[in-house]
């Protein structure tokens, strides 16, 4: 029979496979001082220390190392025994957590909601945009359950679900001649004013390396780090932003027009990424297939 887990106990784990009450904090989206005072309580009812602080967090004392390997299992087992429970139902229930890329949000937030409320009723999406870094941020202190992230990589070199291949256009206004063809080449970028994320965005430097590669000079105008500032600068015409090419919602319309970037065609992936710190149940596994046939419908 598996016994009855106080809750302050998977607090303790999270604090200490984090080494932050600040992290830990924002990945259970409780305040710190919440979090300091039921670790106090637990070292209060075990009458001893469990953490010690350094210049850059918390780390285990000797007594918290010995109580951590005790508890990591129970807190495995009864996660599991949650998730045994709400599968044996076939009704997937609770909360998951979301990340979507900017450039996803306006063809894929409101689909995901309506498709989650239709098969999934009793399941309650928490969505939250940022750029890839972020969401693989958030995923790996579990603050997020699933999140679209970005791969600059060969295919070879994925071990994520893929979801889509898209190429990088060169974006500007919609009557620039430039881009009137529908391609340029990436040679020809040489000399023309970019809006560009700033380094060490994985973009900068796979645009700086293949430059450097082909002894091109690229002009950066301007640094913005979403899309969509790059998106509403371009189309002021002060510069040119490079972009994936991905589809505008109907009726839409962003007075853009895209040049497929050539010679070499430029490929990224949208991947589908799963936290390590929290259990992957009925809920997430059954969000995590929609999001695949969401985009397999795109």
């Amino acid at each position: 029979m598996l016994p009855i887990l106080d809750s302050r106990w998977s607090l303790f784990a999270k604090v200490a496979e984090l080494g932050s009450l600040t992290q830990a904090a924002n990945a259970l989206n409780s305040p710190s001082s919440v979090i300091s005072r039921q670790i106090a309580q637990l070292e209060t009812q075990c009458g001893g220390k469990l953490f010690r602080r350094t210049g850059r967090g918390v780390v285990l004392t000797e007594f918290g190392e010995v109580i951590y390997l005790r508890i990591r299992p129970l807190i495995t087992e009864t996660d599991q025994l949650a998730d045994d429970i709400l599968a044996t139902s076939s009704v997937p229930i609770g909360e998951v957590h979301v990340g979507l890329l900017p450039s996803a949000v306006p063809i894929m937030a409101g689909k995901l909601f309506r498709a989650t409320m239709a098969k999934f009723p009793r399941i309650r999406l928490h969505l939250v945009e940022g750029s890839s870094a972020q969401l693989e941020e958030w995923l790996s202190t579990g603050r997020l359950d699933i999140a679209l992230l970005l791969r600059e990589r060969p295919v070879e070199d994925l071990d994520e679900p893929i979801l889509r291949s898209i190429t990088l256009d060169l974006i500007g206004p919609v009557d620039d001649p430039l881009i009137a063809s529908g391609q340029i080449a990436f040679a020809a970028l040489e000399g023309l004013p970019l809006i560009l994320p700033a380094e060490p965005h994985v973009l900068r430097r796979r645009l700086d390396l293949l430059a450097r590669e082909r002894g091109i000079r690229l002009t950066v105008a301007l640094e913005a780090d979403t899309i969509q500032l790059q998106r509403e600068l371009s189309a002021t015409g002060i510069g040119y932003a490079i972009v994936a090419s991905l589809p505008e919602p109907a009726g839409c319309s962003s007075g853009l027009a895209a040049a497929r970037i050539v010679q070499p065609e430029l490929i990224r992936h949208i991947v589908l990424g799963t936290t390590q710190h929290r259990p992957h149940t009925l809920a997430t596994r059954s969000i995590d297939g929609l999001i695949k046939s969401l985009f397999a419908d795109v």
